[in-house]
């Protein structure tokens, strides 16, 4: 007998990740890999974090926290907003998650129902589509491109048929790394509210940026759902932590569904996230690493025809089209790896549409690796 098998789950697969399992058993076959392709910082976690581990692992029962998260890290990642962006926030209002994954499940199941409809930009993070739909709602894709600096405008908004129930903002973005400034952030803020479209702010990439500071949406808009995460800035990916800032509104629904599904966040990466902010002189050295990265691929990926890149204001991605190279992003990112051993992300994963002729490369690792990586290409492509 077949049993039934959940239409929820029939989501593409996250390319990124069958990208980075392929380069693994490329490796484990014995050849080499230079890891382009996952947006994963290439060092660890800053030091005082692993002291603050160890001593929570030695001193801490680790049991259930409430679950919007310990109180003492709630409190600390308000008085973070109101150092880094000048906000008054009510720490009761901070939501501790697992991962900006969690966050995204929370926020979307807390203020949108079935069949609503939430716009975000195209190219943008997969997961964003895929969760959308294996909830039941309908993504709305914005076709952005450099004319938009490949991020959602207010006069995208207005050509759709009619309004969406929910807005998705990532500024720095993932694949393109570009920004909205604090005064298009304000407009698309403003007409957002004026058609009662829900705004969901993606900042996982704040901290990480090459010139202006990113603007957070708790700036100007207390009814925004803010995510964030501990996993790139931080460099804690591993430790699946990230969190939220919830509008009062919307603060009982996230608590009961979080206590429901997740019953609360995992305890000691909350114990040890405490010092993470107080880290930051070794934090900013690590994006000053990535601006090395970052400006050395801008050099030396033109010499193998990658020349058509979206300007990456702050993540850790150069977005290239490479439509005068392929128009199979995919064959050509398999062809990459099996050539050169360097891995990077088909731009179908980001833009169904029209990704076929673009990638993504990260240079998130070492600097010795993203200048291998460089060369490679440079040999390939000559």
């Amino acid at each position: 007998m077949a049993y039934k098998v959940a239409h929820r789950g029939k989501v593409p697969p996250f390319i990124a990740m069958e990208v980075l399992r392929h380069a693994n058993e490329r490796a484990a076959a014995g050849h080499d890999v230079l890891h382009l392709e996952i947006g994963q910082p290439g060092s660890g976690a800053p030091r005082t974090v692993i002291e603050a581990a160890h001593r929570a692992l030695d001193q801490e029962t680790l049991g259930y926290t409430e679950a919007l998260g310990l109180p003492v890290l709630r409190q600390r990642i308000a008085r973070h907003y109101a150092e880094a962006y000048r906000a008054a926030l009510d720490w009761k209002r901070v939501v501790i998650t697992t991962g900006s994954s969690g966050g995204f499940l929370l926020a979307f199941l807390s203020a949108f129902d079935a069949g609503d409809r939430i716009a975000l930009a195209s190219p943008g993070y997969p997961a964003y589509r895929n969760i959308l739909t294996a909830l039941g709602l309908e993504p709305v894709e914005l076709e952005v491109g450099p004319e938009h600096r490949f991020q959602p405008t207010p006069e995208l908004l207005s050509r759709l048929k009619h309004p969406p129930d929910g807005l998705i903002v990532a500024s720095p973005s993932n694949p393109c790394g570009t920004m909205l400034d604090r005064a298009h952030f304000e407009a698309l803020l403003r007409y957002c509210r004026a058609h009662g479209i829900r705004v969901v702010s993606d900042e996982i990439y704040h901290g990480i940026t090459y010139g202006t500071a990113a603007t957070s949406a708790t700036e100007l808009e207390p009814e925004a759902i803010v995510i964030n995460s501990f996993s790139k800035y931080y460099a804690m990916t591993g430790w699946r932590l990230g969190w939220m800032v919830v509008p009062a509104s919307l603060l009982r629904s996230v608590e009961s569904l979080a206590q429901n599904l997740f019953v609360s966040p995992q305890a000691l990466p909350q114990h040890a996230a405490r010092v993470a902010f107080d880290a930051k002189p070794e934090l900013d050295a690590k994006v000053a690493h990535y601006a090395e990265n970052r400006a050395l691929l801008l050099r030396e990926l033109p010499k193998a025809g990658f020349d058509r890149l979206a300007p990456a204001d702050g993540a850790f991605y150069l977005f290239a089209d490479i439509g005068h190279l392929t128009n199979d992003s995919t064959s050509f990112c398999e062809q990459m790896l099996d050539q050169t051993g360097v891995a990077a992300t088909p731009g179908v994963d980001f833009d169904p549409a029209r990704g076929h002729r673009f990638l993504r490369f990260s240079f998130a690792g070492s600097s010795e690796h993203i200048a291998a990586a460089a060369r490679r290409l440079v040999a390939w492509r000559r």
